[in-house]
């Protein structure tokens, strides 16, 4: 019983500290950091995670969704149009942005828009009686636009990051990663239901096609003529948020066995096999030690046992998170098994998966 209410009162305490930090990466031009390193409860020898990543950013939109931020969204939504170097032109976001909007890495990561567009569209849908400003539509359509004029029917004309910035999938190649797909199906569609567009119904209906290959035992990292046949765990994104295939699907539920028995070490979940990122800075340089665990991956694969109805393994990972932390109220990027590699910590979207798995299991 004592566990119990120290649990319901920890995690009251961290929804808390979540809106706070909301706030505190949520700049005046209405850009979103990941983490802002200028708080003094950011760690000295952290890396410096002062960028905004659309991604990122799309996923504290939902969460700020459900907490009634209104303005948040709509500010955020602006940035993109205003702020974000060449969207106006292309429709598309690349891998992350300095908080003025210029680009700070130029790489296309196609799942950035797509998150985007789901968030946008999300707003959309829950306030369209309350929208007035025709910049939600214009930032739906250059969106929209922006993805199906790179996708030729089967793959990305461009060059294409995977979101985890690890890997790259090639034209010539016919490549595509699972979760880039997924993002963007999901972003069609909902921009298809709000202002209907035959192409981008058709994109989106080829981009399902496409997906429905990338299924070898599970949904491989990414598909091609060279396929990636790793797990990596940020698949469970096809059931949340982008519901591309439904939660009991046999290839969903032999998908999230395979996370389970490749990336789940002693209860956290890891990012894919033989991942090497620490976000460790020693003497200036990156050093590459092994990854630990990823709580927003934890709370991630918690959403997907709340939609199964599975309660006990839903908290089982959810409160794996809360017992490692501890006394701390802030959730970092990774957990380490050893104290000398250091996380960026609080990392936002960490909290936004937090909060997200808080509601789906109702625990506050």
């Amino acid at each position: 019983m004592k566990k119990t209410q120290e649990n319901t009162e920890k995690i009251r305490r961290m929804v808390q500290v979540t809106q706070e930090l909301i706030k505190d990466c949520a700049m005046g031009n209405g850009g979103i950091v990941a983490a802002n390193s200028t708080k003094s409860y950011f760690p000295a020898n952290a890396k410096n995670y002062f960028y905004v990543w659309p991604r990122d950013a799309a996923y504290t939109c939902l969460a700020a969704d459900i907490m009634g931020m209104i303005e948040l969204q709509k500010n955020f939504f602006k940035w993109c149009l205003t702020f974000a170097e060449g969207f106006r032109k292309n429709g598309l976001f690349y891998e992350k942005y300095y908080p003025n909007g210029l680009k700070a890495l130029m790489n296309f990561q196609p799942d950035q828009t797509g998150a985007v567009l789901n968030a946008a569209c999300n707003y959309y849908k829950h306030h369209h009686s309350e929208v007035t400003d025709p910049e939600i539509n214009e930032l739906i359509t250059l969106a929209a636009n922006g993805i199906c004029r790179v996708w030729n029917g089967i793959h990305f004309t461009e060059v294409a990051n995977d979101l985890w910035e690890e890997r790259l999938c090639f034209p010539d190649l016919e490549e595509n990663f699972t979760y880039s797909l997924a993002s963007c199906i999901k972003g069609l569609r909902c921009a298809n239901e709000i202002i209907p567009t035959a192409n981008w119904f058709t994109t989106a209906e080829e981009m399902k096609k496409r997906l429905d290959n990338h299924f070898d035992g599970f949904y491989v990292r990414s598909y091609g003529k060279l396929p990636d046949k790793r797990i990596d765990a940020s698949i469970i994104g096809l059931i949340y948020p982008f519901e591309i295939y439904d939660v009991n699907d046999p290839k969903i539920v032999a998908s999230v066995k395979e996370i389970e028995n490749r990336l789940v070490f002693n209860g956290g979940v890891h990012r894919y096999e033989h991942d090497e990122y620490d976000g460790w800075m020693y003497e200036g340089k990156h050093m590459k030690k092994g990854a630990g665990a990823w709580p927003l991956l934890n709370f991630w694969l918690s959403i997907y046992y709340a939609l199964k109805n599975d309660e006990e393994k839903a908290k089982e990972y959810y409160f794996w998170v809360l017992d490692k932390i501890k006394d701390s109220f802030y959730i970092p990027e990774q957990i380490f098994d050893n104290d000398l590699q250091v996380s960026v910590s609080p990392l936002l979207w960490s909290h936004i998966m937090f909060f997200l798995a808080t509601k789906h299991l109702k625990l506050a």
